[in-house]
């Protein structure tokens, strides 16, 4: 049976209603400030249903769904999948300096097969 909707396209974080039902993030370690993209939300809506609230997200990419930013020179965490040596994909952590636009450090791997979030 069909439902009434009212879905509203958002074309960014700055549309008027990209940011409806999305929690802020909170802040984990020494991460420094809001992330001036997504404005500690580390997402926002795509499309949001205004009827039902059911929505399609994007990833912000700038603090990769973080919600904050490092400003010092602190390492960053950047989620990244790897072939494991037994041969299936696993979820990593690539550890990053800000200053190299996520050049890898070294990588921290999470337990089992694409173990984690999926963005």
């Amino acid at each position: 049976m069909a439902h009434f909707s009212n879905i509203v396209l958002c074309d960014g974080p700055d549309a008027p209603h990209a940011f409806d039902t999305v929690p802020l993030q909170p802040r984990h370690g020494d991460l420094d400030r809001c992330c001036p993209v997504c404005h500690g939300h580390g997402q926002w809506n795509t499309a949001i249903d205004l009827a039902s609230f059911r929505s399609s997200r994007t990833v912000c990419q700038f603090c990769h769904g973080e919600g904050w930013v490092e400003t010092g020179k602190d390492l960053v965490g950047v989620p990244d999948v790897v072939m494991a040596p037994e041969g299936y994909p696993m979820w990593v952590v690539r550890y990053c300096r800000p200053e190299n636009d996520g050049a890898p450090v070294t990588a921290r791997a999470k337990k089992g097969p694409l173990a984690g979030p999926v963005a």
